[in-house]
């Protein structure tokens, strides 16, 4: 794996993607996703310049953030169950998943008990997929006020996953949705929203076309992640059939 080759080879596709819509690529925030990677390859990853990890997995992340350098900043990108938002308010700077006012409630409640504010990104499953977490956008604009009353939290956004193609032009539509939501809820609160986190390893030059402020990139700079290991089912011991 040669991290340096990779976020060289990033980099220039978010330059041209920037380029094709008029952006400056300074507009666009990388966040290394981190998932299943050890501790010493996100040093690695640190002594190439990256600052910024997401994580899918508390636990994955309350055992190796203590163990990367003190200066990284990590944001929670996975689903987050409530039983996690005391850890989740305590190890992230920003929480990106943030999929319903009871959760967003938790995290308050959490966030108060530090002394601290929670800057989150509200998640949208603008596709309407059945196997993903996320607002449904009827649902998100119903909420947004009652969200954005919470005293602890700082709504700066949207994310999304789009579905997965083998032809990134096809989640143009996904990412367009997004951004007009994003208008939509500008208009309800009466302030801008800074960011639209959408886009991954095979989308994520549409995503910037389409307005992403951050891009969600593992397998891109990291390579494929590596297969669990394989569980062997235990020998028969019983008796002849």
């Amino acid at each position: 794996m040669d991290l340096a080759a990779n976020l060289r080879g990033v980099r220039e596709r978010i330059a041209k993607a920037c380029s094709l819509s008029g952006r400056d690529p300074s507009s666009v925030t990388l966040v290394a996703v981190s998932k299943g990677q050890p501790p010493e390859v996100v040093k690695a990853a640190t002594a190439i310049g990256l600052t910024l990890f997401g994580e899918n997995k508390v636990q994955e992340a309350k055992a190796k953030i203590p163990l990367c350098p003190g200066r990284l900043r990590w944001h929670m990108i996975g689903h987050l169950q409530t039983n996690k938002g005391r850890d989740a308010v305590h190890f992230f700077e920003m929480l990106q998943s943030v999929d319903s006012l009871h959760l967003a409630q938790e995290i308050n409640k959490w966030a108060d008990k530090a002394a601290k504010t929670m800057p989150v990104l509200l998640e949208v499953n603008v596709a309407g997929e059945a196997a993903k977490f996320g607002y449904r956008p009827d649902q998100l604009l119903a909420e947004l006020g009652q969200v954005n009353a919470l005293p602890r939290i700082e709504i700066h956004g949207l994310m999304t996953m789009a579905p997965w193609t083998p032809e990134p032009e096809r989640a143009r539509p996904v990412f367009r949705r997004l951004r007009e939501l994003k208008e939509q809820c500008e208009q309800v609160l009466g302030a801008p929203l800074p960011h639209l986190s959408m886009g991954m390893t095979g989308d994520f030059d549409v995503a910037i076309e389409e307005g992403a402020t951050m891009v969600r990139l593992g397998t891109a700079l990291f390579g494929p992640r590596p297969l669990p290991a394989q569980v062997r089912p235990p020998e028969y011991t019983g008796g002849t059939s």
